[in-house]
């Protein structure tokens, strides 16, 4: 029997929703480079992974609105968010567990008839920033700010996070972040995804096992460790040589590089370096930029290692002001996009995914029964 450690280069499924060609990724055969180069919304995107087709003007009016319909979040789940703002609970357990909690309190949770499973996933791709906006300040002792009906999910969370309209390039800048996140082929999220709905179960469930596989760091939670060691240098004054060194010979993993499909470049790669240069400049924080440079640079020269989409990407985030332990949630915030189109997709296949393992425990052991004695009251000893 052969052995795919980590389904290494097996193809399990078919999909007409994103693929990675010749180094490219592709959003339904669209290249990102095109989606970045004419400034394509992120609403646009989530409509071509949903509908398998770039929207008409009226059809993304239409869109964005039945969206903004869905973006503010009840009292309750406010509420929610504040008894875990006392639990010293990582940010993404909070989402994963708030996102569940959509489900408990959606009395069409179950309904699988497709008018109800298209108003799931509104819910879940509208909430989802409210509710990380909304966690975000309820922590810091601040008040939830309720969306604007007008502005974009790009702009609106960045409006939810602070209580003021963002600037135009921040705005742009979270805009192509959330594009270039929103889906890559069947990553381990993606897979998580659909595997749970694979075995027909609701997309709430489905959702939430996807952000507990995002979670880890050797998956969406790269990016938050990226800006940690970049700390840890700068904060340090450390030699990024030397630095690097110690980690590599304590056979520690660098996180924000290599990647299980690009040996030569993340093609998201370099559209999150040119925002961390320009955003860097803007605000003055130059030298997160000169110091990722310098890491890219020597991991690339000393060992072949490249960076992914999550070693800019920390960069981006930090210009915003945004905290590092919620990087990871922006992550989710986008790929939800992708993770609601291959769930529909997946359900429509309709074939349980179920692999096989190779047993490699001892064998033919017998079973000798032990026998038991009765204590009076009939309780075994």
């Amino acid at each position: 029997m052969e052995i795919h450690k980590g389904l290494e280069g097996v193809v399990v499924s078919e999909t007409k929703i994103s693929s990675i060609v010749e180094n490219q990724l592709l959003f339904v055969g669209v290249n990102i480079d095109d989606l970045v180069a004419e400034n394509a919304q992120f609403e646009e995107v989530i409509y071509l992974l949903w509908f398998l087709k770039i929207p008409t003007n009226q059809e993304l009016k239409t869109f964005k609105k039945e969206l903004s319909v869905q973006m503010p979040i009840s009292d309750t789940i406010i509420t929610c968010l504040k008894i875990q703002t006392r639990q010293n609970l990582h940010p993404m357990s909070v989402l994963r567990s708030t996102i569940s909690l959509l489900g408990v309190f959606d009395p069409n949770a179950e309904a699988t008839d497709e008018r109800s499973t298209y108003q799931q996933s509104l819910a879940l791709q509208a909430k989802m920033p409210t509710i990380i906006a909304a966690y975000a300040r309820l922590r810091k002792g601040l008040d939830p700010i309720p969306p604007k009906n007008n502005l974009s999910i790009a702009a609106n969370f960045l409006y939810m996070l602070t209580g003021k309209e963002a600037e135009e390039v921040q705005i742009s800048a979270m805009n192509q972040a959330l594009v270039l996140h929103a889906d890559h082929d069947l990553n381990a999220s993606t897979f998580t995804a659909r595997v749970c709905a694979s075995t027909l179960s609701d997309a709430y469930s489905c959702i939430t096992a996807a952000i507990g596989s995002l979670k880890g760091p050797l998956h969406g939670g790269a990016n938050e460790k990226v800006f940690d060691m970049l700390k840890e240098i700068d904060s340090n004054k450390l030699n990024v040589e030397e630095y690097l060194n110690r980690k590599l010979d304590r056979k520690e993993k660098v996180m924000g590089f290599g990647h299980r499909v690009y040996k030569t470049e993340d093609p998201r790669k370099k559209h999150l370096k040119k925002l961390a240069k320009e955003l860097t400049s803007i605000t003055q924080k130059e030298q997160w930029y000169f110091l990722s440079c310098q890491v890219e640079r020597y991991l690339k020269e000393t060992k072949g290692l490249i960076p992914n989409v999550d070693f800019y990407s920390a960069t981006v985030y930090h210009c915003m002001d945004i905290d590092s332990d919620l990087f990871t949630l922006i992550f989710a915030m986008s790929r939800v996009s992708g993770w609601l189109g291959h769930i529909d997709e997946q359900k429509k296949d309709d074939c349980l995914i179920r692999p096989r393992s190779h047993y490699i425990g001892p064998k033919q052991l017998e079973y000798n029964r032990i026998n038991t004695e009765l204590h009076p009251g009939g309780m075994e000893a």
